[in-house]
């Protein structure tokens, strides 16, 4: 062999070992990070918050590709499912999500109903489940799941809020004693509703309020006015509801119609929480109306945030206002863009830099490491998951709601005191066509 053969040979040689060694870094700073969103894009829960919801998580998702994607190199695709406001059909799209789609990620949810069995199916097959939404507490209580996570409220906090707040502001401001307080408690019969109502019940019993009617009813019933007339007829000075915008819609209507009056109308979550749509509906008869939810990042003061947080809200508020249209944004784009970030900035790189990828293990290992303090996120509260054989094992220790009042179609903090933005106003003044007379 010539010395230009063998030259010709070992420069192939160091071609193809160099080739080899690249090879491995070019796929991997390639390879994209896919993600399967989950929300009710259709059916009558997509106004209630879960398109707004949709908006929020993707604007986030935007906003980390804009910058190189997950630590400035692995880019994210999300891929959407449409549950189309049915638990069937949100299983469904989770299924094709994970076997036809092969994303790694599955994350959104709005619907508790839907957030309860998917939760269960997809922690038996170790799928990594972030959930951004959905806060019905059955989702994590005594299920010991391990790839589940939500940095979202859970509806336990949301029934106590509101009960918290009664008790602090009703001898006050309407010089009832909380023992004196007659209180009904009204819920749609999902999951969702059912949770909230259980802790409404176990709220107000603690601060020895009086429940002078508690009822269920379907998420698609068309005709509300029993539930109203019995209403009428317990004569509360509180209503505690829960519900979705359809449900909403139809009670505040026919209450109306037939004349139920009451002195405070407090909503958690979902449907409460669309004010626009509400205004949309029913004007400045939705004045003075309170919902309880996590808070609308936009109404917090920047100054009690880490740095650079309040800017996060900033930009979030002015994307979405841009591609929507709207003046108020509703506290479910913040759910959707903040627990969209917070997976993206904080558990992914995590799961990459400490434990070799993205895949279900590694991102459950990264979850269970997140330690972000209160102020630290664009919702003011912090993020700490309940461990493997903790009670709410993958639920987020440090979130939590506040009580928010409508005036004037805008949104204003009432409770907790020391975050307030508004003196509360209760009872309803005498020009609200549901105020006491």
């Amino acid at each position: 062999m010539t010395k230009l053969e063998r030259f010709a040979q070992w420069s192939v040689f160091v071609l193809v070992a160099a080739l080899v060694t690249m090879a491995p870094l070019t796929a991997s700073a390639a390879k994209k990070i896919r993600i399967g969103i989950i929300y009710d894009l259709t059916g009558p829960l997509a106004a209630a918050g879960a398109v707004p919801a949709s908006i929020g998580t993707q604007i986030a998702i935007d906003m980390v590709n804009e910058k190189g994607g997950v630590m400035g190199k692995y880019m994210v695709e999300s891929v959407k499912g449409d549950a189309q406001s049915k638990p069937d059909i949100a299983i469904n799209e989770a299924e094709r999500l994970i076997n036809s789609e092969k994303v790694d990620i599955l994350a959104g949810i709005y619907s508790s109903a839907q957030a309860v069995p998917l939760s269960g199916k997809l922690d038996a097959l170790k799928q990594f489940f972030w959930i951004n939404v959905a806060i019905s507490s059955a989702v994590f209580k005594d299920k010991n799941l391990k790839y589940v996570f939500r940095p979202q409220v859970h509806s336990d906090q949301f029934g106590q809020t509101s009960t918290d707040f009664l008790a602090e502001y009703s001898q006050k401001k309407m010089g009832i004693k909380p023992s004196q307080l007659k209180v009904a408690i009204i819920h749609e019969d999902g999951p969702y509703g059912v949770g909230v109502a259980s802790a409404n019940k176990t709220g107000a019993e603690k601060h020895g309020m009086k429940i002078v009617h508690e009822e269920g009813y379907s998420l698609t019933a068309p005709d509300l006015s029993a539930m109203v007339i019995k209403l009428k007829r317990a004569r509360p000075d509180v209503i505690l509801h829960t519900g979705y915008n359809p449900d909403i819609t139809l009670f505040l209507r026919q209450a109306r119609e037939l004349g139920l009056r009451f002195k405070v109308l407090i909503g958690h979550g979902a449907g409460y929480g669309q004010i626009d749509k509400l205004v949309a509906t029913f004007g400045k008869d939705v004045d003075y109306i309170y919902n309880v939810d996590p808070v609308a990042a936009q109404l917090l003061d920047p100054k009690t945030l880490k740095p650079g947080v309040g800017a996060l809200t900033k930009e979030m508020v002015r994307r979405y206002k841009k591609i929507t249209g709207a003046q108020e944004v509703p506290p479910h784009t913040s759910m959707g863009f903040n627990h969209t970030w917070i997976l993206l900035n904080n558990v992914v790189p995590t799961a990459i830099k400490k434990y070799g990828g993205w895949d279900s293990e590694s991102l459950r290992k990264a979850a269970l490491d997140l330690d972000i303090p209160v102020g630290g996120t664009i919702q003011g509260y912090g993020i700490k998951f309940a461990p493997p054989g903790h009670r709410m094992a993958g639920q987020n220790l440090r979130a939590s709601p506040v009580a928010m009042q409508y005036v004037g179609g805008k949104t204003y903090i009432a409770y907790p005191t020391a975050i307030q933005t508004i003196d509360p106003v209760l009872p309803l003044p005498s020009t609200s066509p549901y105020a006491a007379r």
